[in-house]
């Protein structure tokens, strides 16, 4: 079996030695671990320090198409290149390398599909209040929205075996994390997570300049999605909710035009007229939001069928570039055999006898 662990990067050539470091080159139950870095537009030395440390892939995206696509991306590579499970990981060394083999065990024993790494996002502490609000939220929205039981919807330390990676299309353009969980909800994939370690902060996040915008930008993801996957229970509910303020302002109405008294409270009538209009209307969007998920369904039947009969006529990876040469993969991995390979023998059998 081959695990390909995978960097979405975007200008981290300080970072990415560190976070590389840190990875396994043997995990228990493969008999290759190679690692794959996805270049997002860099214009730094992000592929160049790849290659010096030994990573075995490259996928190159011509500009900066953001953290989703470059998600997709790597997932499209592992698969052409013949992963059995993929792991994707951070470029800022957020997540421990270590639990790599921890991560991977349930699909090796053959109990997931899909496996997140939970961070216990509240015993983080460089996570304000606000933001583990959001955490929180988020999370009971995308679990009640996939019938998954994930605790930490938002980690990108995941893992996803062959079958998995197949289903999975992200087509957000801000990410990848919330939506990929509804899909595996919804496709019946079996999906586990376990608890992993997370290291220091060593930089402020590229993909929110503030926790304000951190909650802005996650909000409107929430809502997005899960309008998205359950149109009729958003747009039905806000119909209903208008509808009976509609009705409300109806029977205000009716009782003082009964007191002889309408012709003062003609604003009352308008306004139920107004709640009313709305009501219909956000019913209607629900109906079309709901033939439009049926639609969406089977665009992503054909996605998953264009993508199996890609590999077996063996199309190439897009924007691929080999990376360092099996010689420097030998220096390199014999250089960190003296120091103490990282998450390799007892570490990952232990993993998988838990």
């Amino acid at each position: 079996m081959k695990l390909i662990i995978q960097i979405p990067c975007f200008n981290e050539e300080g970072q990415l030695p560190t976070t590389i470091s840190h990875l396994p080159r043997r995990v228990a139950g493969f008999d290759d671990v190679e690692w794959l870095v996805i270049d997002d537009g860099s214009v730094d030395r992000t592929i160049e320090v790849a290659r010096a440390h030994g990573v075995d892939h490259i996928v190159r995206l011509t500009n900066h198409k953001g953290l989703a696509a470059a998600f997709q991306a790597g997932v499209d590579a592992g698969l052409k290149l013949g992963a059995d499970v993929i792991v994707n990981t951070d470029a800022d060394n957020q997540y421990e390398g270590a639990d790599i083999p921890k991560l991977v065990a349930p699909i090796v024993r053959g109990e997931a599909d899909m496996v997140v790494g939970d961070r216990q996002v509240e015993t983080i502490a460089h996570f304000s209040s606000g933001k583990k609000l959001l955490q929180r939220v988020g999370s009971w929205v995308v679990r009640h929205a996939s019938s998954t039981e994930i605790p930490d919807t938002t980690s990108g330390f995941r893992a996803y075996n062959r079958e998995a990676a197949l289903q999975v299309q992200a087509v957000s353009k801000f990410t990848y994390t919330l939506e990929t969980i509804i899909q595996a909800g919804k496709l019946l994939v079996a999906v586990d997570h376990v608890p992993i370690r997370t290291n220091t902060k060593t930089r402020e996040s590229r993909l929110f300049p503030s926790t304000g915008a951190y909650v802005r930008r996650n909000a409107l993801s929430i809502f997005r999605i899960y309008s998205q996957y359950e149109p009729l229970k958003v747009f039905w509910g806000g119909a209903m909710v208008m509808g009976l303020a509609a009705l409300a302002l109806f029977i205000r109405f009716l009782v003082y035009f009964a007191e002889g008294d309408g012709r003062g409270h003609v604003q009352s009538l308008i306004a139920g007229a107004v709640l009313f209009i709305g009501a219909m209307l956000l019913g209607s969007l629900g109906v079309i939001g709901d033939l439009l998920d049926a639609q969406r369904t089977i665009s992503q039947r054909t996605f998953e069928r264009v993508r199996r009969i890609e590999l077996e006529l063996g199309v190439q990876p897009s924007h691929y570039e080999p990376g360092a040469p099996a010689g420097k993969h030998r220096q390199i991995d014999a250089a960190r055999g003296a120091e103490g390979p990282s998450a390799a023998g007892a570490a990952d059998r232990e993993a998988l006898e838990v």
